[in-house]
């Protein structure tokens, strides 16, 4: 089933695109902004010897490091500004969704329309600058008790802090800003940025150990190029895969005319909750690193060995990775997707499925077919996460870690989210066209 809006946007050629001066500034904004994102990432931190730190990221890039790494655009490799990147405010937005969940007075303030989403997004940064804070915190005394410091002491844990911390809140406000004036999700674009500029070096490296032979081998590369290009199309198919459920609407009366029934579709994606999911419980699995690089050499014994049980390639690490997905996967999709406030709409609005009464009949069948998504789209997302690092595991070479599930798996969903909003800006502006072109027709009349 086609709707007129997607029937609409299949007409869309290269000269709506060229007419389009609107979407033209959006885009070139969005650019623009990404830019100065790149460039934060090479500005390092006051106060960091970095020739020292280099040579000790060398020997951690395959591990916790190299995952930060990955999703701070390389900022971590060179300790800069923004080296935190914007996973404190993700991890901030997650939790105070699942508060408002599970807290009365919280779902009561989210009620209450954009006044309520603004106190909620106020309380979401208050969380964000308390969790960089902890993060830098932690980072600069790890930095200190490594010797990575030029000038050790309270200072330079009070510069290091507010520098992170700073850093975060100008991408937020960055990210904010692409929303409102660009083209897409802005926090998301920025992730999206940082994998992307990494990947050619990422990939450059690959080929070039191929060549010398240390590391990995030439039939290695080519299964890895295989198994991340059918990771793509994989994640594509999964990611516009959607369960249309048939809703109808009864004949209404509007003044003196009655309006014939109609029939629309309610589009239930098999992956509701996104990225979400992996890229919060990628964070929960890094708190052992955190800890263990914030207390140095005299952190205990059992945390030591915590963080090595932990790491990245370890099966008690993947085994808890994909449990920490699928929990996640369905804790969220219960967050977004309220099943009793859809049935309530549609039965306000005189909609119904057929064979389902309104409202608890309809809340349980939507419920029933959302639960059987959720556990498709976990096991999708488990499979996509957990494959990369079950290759390592059966493989003696060194895998790159850019080229894994967790990072495919954003740029393929932030790709296809970035496509559908040009898409969406290029129907409206043809929309706005064919408006203006009946209103000169109806003036000439």
């Amino acid at each position: 089933m086609t709707s007129a809006a997607e029937q609409f946007a299949s007409n869309i050629t290269l000269s709506s695109f060229a007419k389009a001066e609107e979407l033209k500034k959006r885009l070139l904004f969005t650019l623009g902004a990404l830019i100065v994102y790149r460039l934060g990432t090479f500005v390092p931190l006051p106060g960091i010897d970095m020739v020292a730190f280099s040579q000790g990221f060398q020997g951690q890039q395959g591990g916790i490091l190299g995952t930060l790494n990955i999703f701070a655009g390389g900022a971590v490799e060179r300790m800069a500004i923004f080296a935190l990147n914007i996973m404190p405010y993700i991890s901030a937005s997650i939790i105070m969704q699942l508060m408002t969940a599970v807290i009365p007075s919280l779902e009561a303030i989210k009620k209450e329309g954009e006044q309520g989403r603004r106190q909620i997004n106020q309380y979401t940064r208050y969380l964000t600058v308390f969790l960089a804070t902890m993060q830098g915190y932690f980072i600069a005394v790890s930095l200190q008790s490594q010797g990575t410091a030029i000038n050790p002491g309270p200072f330079f844990l009070v510069t290091t802090v507010v520098t992170l911390v700073g850093g975060v809140m100008f991408l937020l406000w960055l990210g904010e800003q692409i929303t409102a004036r660009g083209v897409g999700n802005g926090v998301s674009l920025i992730i999206f940025a940082g994998i992307v500029a990494e990947l050619p070096r990422a990939i450059a490296g690959l080929l070039d150990q191929g060549r010398t032979g240390a590391g990995v081998g030439g039939g290695t590369i080519v299964v890895i190029g295989a198994l991340a290009l059918a990771l793509i199309v994989f994640v594509v198919f999964m990611e516009r895969s959607q369960r249309r459920i048939i809703v109808q609407y009864p004949r209404r009366q509007v003044g003196q005319r009655m309006t014939q029934g109609e029939k629309s579709h309610l589009p239930l994606k098999l992956n509701p909750s996104g990225v979400i999911p992996p890229i919060f419980a990628s964070s929960l699995l890094l708190l052992p690193a955190t800890a263990i690089g914030a207390i140095g050499q005299d952190s205990p014994d059992w945390l030591q060995t915590l963080g090595f049980l932990f790491s990245p390639g370890r099966p008690l690490y993947v085994g808890l990775y994909a449990v920490l997905i699928i929990g996640f996967t369905f804790i969220y999709t219960s967050v977004v997707f309220n099943v009793e406030d859809v049935a309530d709409n549609l039965k306000k609005y005189g909609g119904f499925i057929q064979g389902y009464r309104p409202g608890a009949r309809t809340a349980e069948y939507l419920d029933f077919v959302v639960t059987r998504l959720t556990v498709i789209g976990a096991l999708y997302l488990t499979a996509v996460c957990i494959f990369p690092e079950l290759l390592k595991m059966g493989s003696n070479q060194a895998i790159p870690v850019y080229i894994g599930g967790t990072s495919l798996l954003i740029v393929v969903s932030v790709t296809l989210d970035t496509v559908s909003q040009i898409q969406g800006h290029l129907v409206a502006q043809q929309y706005e066209s064919l408006i203006k072109k009946s209103k000169l027709r109806g003036g000439r009349k």
